[in-house]
């Protein structure tokens, strides 16, 4: 099995020089299969193979006013207030269930067949074990779906961080000049990320409120994918993962995005096999971020049997 190694470290800003690289590369880079591993096992000591992520478009509002910071007793009631202008824009992109408020978000979305429900229902998922952990005391999310169809298999709108005026230890009553909202969408297939990022800046300037203005940035996007699971690649892994974690994989699909999976698919032609090693209590993108030694060495042995494999696929 001739293996090549593609190593880059730009994916939290978007990898702007991944595309470029594989576009002006395709001969260098041609393979059968690819093979990415950032993704993560149904549960503790239940293996999986990634089957579908979801797409991202990932935004930075900033909503001006007053050219500087002003008094808020003196100025109050007077001026447009950012801050008090960003949390309307805020409520107005979701309703209380989490569903998406901006005109037309929904209108590429393939439903859930009854099949792609029976699986997803399957999956040995305990909604009691997912709260205790999260310590909530409830779920949150889309009407008419579940929690696992949610976080795998729906379109959603999360803010990422807010800030404006003042926010140090103390007081100081400020009405401040400008206000500023991360937020993430997560598509699903047939969404587009360049679709939905058009949608929503004109859905932000038509809700500023009267004496602001509003500036949207977009980060990166990436496009949903939903892998097959009937090819002779995918059965190879589904061997090594048994071999090397003792225990036949799930398969699942997951909330989060993946942007070079769809390059490769685009530019080379090739699918990947999304073998995750992670664990969902892994904290990712958290304080004390961390990842199980003992789930460590089971990837190195089914990283070894998947090659073993590999090598009968014809």
């Amino acid at each position: 099995v001739n293996v090549k190694f593609l190593l880059e470290g730009e994916e939290e800003i978007g990898s702007p020089n991944l595309t470029p690289y594989i576009k002006a590369n395709k001969d260098y880079l041609k393979a059968d299969i690819a093979l990415i591993s950032d993704c993560s096992q149904f549960a503790p000591r239940m293996p999986a193979i990634t089957v579908g992520l979801k797409g991202l478009c990932y935004m930075e509002v900033t909503v001006k006013g007053p050219n500087r910071d002003l008094h808020s007793g003196s100025f109050g009631g007077a001026v447009a207030n950012p801050g008090n202008a960003i949390c309307t824009m805020i409520g107005k992109l979701t309703d209380a269930d989490g569903r998406v408020l901006i005109p037309g978000f929904y209108d590429d979305v393939v439903e859930l067949t009854a099949k792609d429900r029976e699986e997803m229902a399957a999956l040995p998922f305990d909604e009691e074990e997912f709260k205790r952990d999260l310590e909530i005391d409830t779920v949150h999310g889309e009407i008419g779906y579940t929690t696992i169809e949610r976080k795998g298999a729906r379109p959603t709108l999360d803010v990422n961080g807010i800030l404006c005026g003042f926010t140090g230890e103390g007081a100081k009553t400020v009405l401040p000049a400008e206000a500023s909202a991360k937020f993430s969408m997560r598509l699903v297939p047939n969404q587009s990320s360049e679709k939905i990022t058009r949608m929503v800046v004109d859905y932000l300037q038509k809700i500023c409120p009267k004496g602001c203005t509003v500036e949207a940035h977009e980060h990166h996007g990436a496009e949903p994918i939903v892998v097959s699971t009937d090819s002779d690649y995918m059965r190879a892994a589904h061997r090594a993962v048994a071999k090397g974690f003792g225990k036949e994989p799930l398969y699942m699909r997951e909330g989060g995005s993946i942007p070079v999976v769809m390059t490769l698919k685009d530019e080379l032609g090739i699918d990947t096999i999304l073998l995750g090693l992670g664990l969902p209590d892994d904290n990712t993108h958290s304080p004390n971020e961390k990842f199980n030694l003992d789930d460590f060495q089971r990837g190195i042995r089914t990283a070894a049997y998947l090659l073993d494999e590999l090598a009968t696929v014809k």
